[in-house]
């Protein structure tokens, strides 16, 4: 049975995307790993005009395997299509078709989104919609924060977080400048850019500049300048490691030194 359901998996890839099938529908979800290999698995989504009652045993079995062997495919998704293959039947892989694809993945969204939902780095915004999702309970109501209300959501606490980062008064002009075009594109994707990379490279920006001004200035010690050349061609985490603790230590290496 498994060596026949490998050979339906390589059929099924040959016959793509001629094979797909009129059943619930499915998207691509762009958010964390979790929504997005959530909202990528395969759905017997209809290409094709032949609905699924009128499917011949073989196209039923093909249908299936590819669900099967859909990388996105959740545990649920992958029980309930073995299960179908193992029964043999027509009626059997009909079911998943119709009614049991559906609902095993709402299972598999389930946990997806109890996952994000449990996510100690979820926002306000996510936990609300999240737990709107659970308790609306459809596989319709899991579907949609996994392909769109996730994406939303977390763009709404991202606006949050980049406008607390540019009220905040230590925030440099590179991070304000990169945060107003955040907040100014508006997209989710310009948002979370900012906060995942942008803001990092901003504040390394500004941090240079400070590290500078403190090489400029002509009264500093040999080993706070020699910790401020190093630094200065260092990564963001460098400079930011000297700017918070480094030209302190150097600073009381010279005092220390000093009182010799």
């Amino acid at each position: 049975m498994r060596q026949h359901r490998a050979a339906l998996l390589v059929t099924a890839t040959a016959l793509a995307p001629a094979l797909l099938f009129t059943t619930p529908a499915f998207a691509t979800g762009t958010a964390t790993t979790t929504a997005a290999s959530a909202a990528a698995a395969t759905s017997p989504a209809a290409t094709t005009d032949t609905p699924v009652d009128e499917m011949s045993l073989d196209d039923l079995r093909v249908a299936v395997v590819r669900i099967l062997g859909d990388k996105a495919s959740g545990k649920a998704v992958v029980r309930e299509a073995n299960r179908a293959l193992d029964a043999g039947t027509a009626d059997a892989l009909r079911a998943f078709l119709k009614t049991g694809f559906r609902l095993a993945r709402a299972e598999d969204d389930r946990v997806a989104v109890a996952r994000i939902l449990g996510d100690k780095a979820s926002g306000k915004a996510v936990v609300r919609e999240a737990n709107r999702a659970l308790d609306a309970g459809t596989p319709e109501a899991l579907r949609a924060f996994l392909e769109t209300g996730f994406r939303l959501a977390r763009a709404e606490d991202d606006r949050v977080a980049v406008a607390r980062i540019l009220g905040d008064k230590a925030s440099g002009k590179a991070v304000v400048r990169e945060a107003n075009r955040a907040l100014d594109a508006g997209t989710p994707e310009a948002l979370r850019a900012f906060l995942e990379t942008g803001f990092r490279l901003a504040r390394a920006e500004d941090d240079r500049v400070a590290v500078a001004r403190i090489l400029a200035d002509p009264t500093i010690s040999k080993a706070l300048r020699a910790a401020a050349e190093k630094a200065i061609d260092g990564t963001p985490e460098e400079l930011r490691h000297f700017l918070e603790v480094g030209q302190y230590e150097a600073k009381v290496k010279a005092k220390a030194k000093a009182k010799r």
